[in-house]
């Protein structure tokens, strides 16, 4: 267990957030505990509870950081793609952000499950707008038709947080990385299907 034993003046709450992102990548949402997060910060849950309303003010916190790196694996994957054609490139960079959600669940299935378990949709902007670019470059590539553009970001993601919690948490987590990574294939052949014209 990292215990956080230092902060500057003033920067208690930013200590106390890092400490229950730590609890958060072991133990998922139900492992943070404002009295754990302070015992780990090295001060008293009293002082904790000064800077945070209570447990779900702290999960929300926590949560923006899963939310931030989870746009930020996303941001690389798609900064990967190096194709001239536009169509090509918006339906690979599409891909890739489905790619690097999966990729977060897998790495960081706890920071992850914390993520998506006390937000709402409007607390999802960073992986969500990514998700919404992917798909307005593929409508303007003239990939997507314009009428399949509505509601297109539901079935995406629904698909890929369906594949990622199966494969992370889920009753094909024991699969082997070849069969899983020939099924998120397949699983996005499917959703790229579903988009074309």
């Amino acid at each position: 267990m990292r215990r956080v034993t230092s902060y500057h003046h003033g920067n208690l709450r930013e200590a106390l957030v890092q400490a229950a992102v730590g609890l958060g990548r072991e133990k998922g949402p139900d492992g943070i505990v404002i009295r754990e997060v302070a015992r780990r910060t090295g001060v008293s849950h009293n002082a904790a509870y000064r800077h945070f309303a209570d447990r779900d003010d702290l999960l929300r916190e926590v949560a923006k950081v899963g939310h931030d790196e989870l746009a930020g694996t996303m941001r690389s994957r798609v900064k990967r793609v190096r194709v001239t054609d536009p169509v090509e490139r918006a339906r690979r960079r599409l891909r890739e952000v489905g790619k690097a959600y999966v990729e977060y669940a897998l790495a960081e299935p706890g920071l992850f499950a914390v993520a998506f378990s006390h937000v709402s949709l409007g607390d999802l902007s960073g992986p969500y707008e990514l998700l919404g670019a992917a798909l307005d470059d593929c409508v303007e590539a003239g990939y997507l038709p314009s009428s399949k553009r509505e509601g297109a970001e539901l079935s995406c993601w629904a698909g890929v947080h369906g594949f990622a919690m199966l494969y992370s948490t889920g009753p094909m987590s024991d699969a082997p990385r070849k069969q899983r990574d020939a099924d998120l294939e397949r699983l996005l052949d499917r959703i790229d299907d579903g988009l074309s014209g």
